[in-house]
């Protein structure tokens, strides 16, 4: 949403009178930072929550699916419930409801329960974060909206980040509830001061606007992105198509999407506005911002990962070489904040998109002697990057779109971001699972034990071990078993490479899509997507 869809008829909260803008948009930047900060803090406590409640992890990696298919179904009507409730009322409700399931998800007694409150803590940050921008385009003047939306997005695109490094080290040195009990505080403190800070005018019917609630279009929607995420969650574990419960799942999911089409084109007021997506100028956005959520969430995930499993990094370790890229993050958006104003968003985006595929062509290069510093600089690359590309694409998704439509603009964005992190999270799983498998087949077949090389190596070995004291039959075991772990090591390696390779090639696919947007006027108000 924008300022825009104010004029519009969409029921502003406004500052209170005297009321400084710049605190009203740190507190909203705020929530908005737990809410995205949640989808990745729960990753690396995966561990933790299976061993204290006696699942496996395959069973507590649930907690973080349930988080993201609530999240993406109440996305789609946050636009109708902002303006039927009205936008302060509104945002209290989602930052209450978040703030009391975050509790209950610290306090859960069993698995079961800890997925229902992350379900409920899911819809309270999904209708949360479209509408906080929509608070910072009405207590902004244009001129400063840019630099305003800079802050939020520091919130959406950092919070990912610091989500591994948090997580890591509550898990490693408090508890796994606490990653969720940090949420209380929080909340509470940025109800208080939004209840304070802020007013609501007296909110308008959303009928007034022509634009009653389309109950089927809602059902079908949900429908549709809550089997995708599920599909794409849990699809590598329950080996895709050859698991029922996948098959179920996708077959919910396309009859959804081939039922949701003609609804949703023939509908006077549409769930979502599909002729939308169909345009060139938005339809490229929706696709490249699919692809900067894929890109930002995977590498998240899995540069800790790889740390974490070839370089012996600790959880906070792992977490902490992401940070000097978060720092660049921060610092790149308020920098882009302002030249936003003054060069195309096309070229803008090109550039991004350009330094992250730059990013991922240097971790190709990863093998077992690389430091912490070579792969936080490419983490660093990757955050001068990703801001030219997430404050652009906002200028220019909502050139040409109607006053009326911008609501939707904001929700179909935000569900580009979304779905484009489970996808790009589910590729390169598929990526490494997939490729290691053949790395380690392909290297096996050169491990020839009647070969010279191999006994050679078998040799030199067994004499290391047994001059490190052990037993000569001992020491041949351990040298055979060694052989075997330097096979899976260099595997996994080429997989990680091959992993980073498609990466490299998803960002370079956001070049020509870029090019093809028109030129937008410079200058005017910049919305902020999550």
């Amino acid at each position: 949403m924008t300022a825009a869809a104010t004029r519009a008829g969409a029921p502003a909260a406004a500052s209170g009178a005297g009321t400084n803008p710049w605190l009203i948009a740190i507190v909203v930047a705020l929530a908005s930072f737990m809410e995205v900060l949640d989808t990745t803090i729960a990753n690396v406590a995966l561990p933790y929550i299976a061993g204290g409640m006696g699942v496996s992890e395959d069973e507590a990696s649930w907690v973080v699916t349930t988080y993201l298919v609530s999240n993406a179904i109440v996305l789609t009507a946050s636009s109708f419930l902002a303006r039927m409730l009205g936008r302060k009322a509104f945002f209290l409700i989602c930052l209450g409801l978040f703030t009391l399931s975050s509790i209950m998800c610290g306090f859960a007694p069993n698995l079961n329960a800890l997925l229902l409150f992350r379900i409920l803590q899911g819809f309270g940050g999904g209708g949360m974060v479209p509408v906080a921008q929509s608070i910072l385009a009405d207590v902004f003047p244009p001129a400063k909206r840019g630099q305003a939306f800079a802050l939020f997005g520091v919130a959406v695109v950092v919070a990912p980040v610091v989500g591994p490094t948090l997580g890591g080290w509550i898990s490693d040195n408090w508890s796994w509830q606490w990653c969720f009990l940090i949420n209380a505080p929080v909340g509470v403190l940025a109800m208080a001061l939004i209840a304070v800070l802020l007013s609501a005018p007296k909110r308008q019917q959303s009928q007034q606007q022509g634009n009653a609630f389309d109950i089927i279009g809602f059902i079908l929607v949900a429908t549709f992105l809550g089997a995708l995420e599920v599909v794409l969650d849990r699809g590598l574990e329950d080996d895709w198509f050859a698991s029922r419960f996948i098959v179920t799942f996708s077959v919910i999911c396309a009859a959804a999407f081939v039922l949701m089409i003609p609804w949703e084109m023939s509908h006077r007021n549409p769930m979502i506005d599909l002729k939308m997506v169909a345009t060139r100028q938005f339809g490229a956005c929706f696709v490249v911002m699919l692809i900067t959520g894929a890109i930002l969430l995977a590498t998240t995930q899995f540069l800790p990962q790889l740390v974490q499993q070839n370089f012996g990094y600790t959880a906070t370790w792992a977490g902490l070489l992401l940070s000097p890229g978060g720092l660049v993050t921060m610092a790149m958006m308020f920098v882009v904040g302002r030249i936003a104003g003054k060069v195309q968003p096309k070229y803008l985006i090109v550039a991004g998109a350009v330094l992250i595929a730059a990013s991922m062509y240097q971790m190709t290069n990863v093998y077992g002697d690389l430091g912490f510093w070579y792969m936080a600089r490419s983490r660093m690359l990757l955050g001068v990057g990703l801001p030219l590309i997430f404050i652009p694409i906002m200028t220019a998704s909502y050139d040409g779109i109607a006053q009326s439509k911008t609501d939707q603009a904001s929700a179909l964005i935000n569900a580009a971001r979304n779905t484009g992190s489970s996808i790009g999270v589910s590729i390169v799983s598929n990526v490494l699972t997939h490729r290691q498998q053949f790395h380690q087949s392909r290297l096996v077949e050169s491990v020839l034990p009647s070969s010279v090389q191999y006994q050679d190596t078998l040799h030199r070995v067994t004499d290391y071990f047994v001059a490190q004291g052990n037993a000569l039959l001992q020491a041949q075991q351990q040298a055979i078993q060694w052989i075997g772990q330097q096979v899976q090591a260099q595997a996994s390696f080429l997989a990680y490479m091959d992993a980073f390779w498609v990466l490299m090639l998803i960002s370079l696919a956001a070049v020509p899509l870029a090019l093809t947007l028109r030129k937008v006027k410079l200058g005017g108000p910049v919305a902020m997507g999550h």
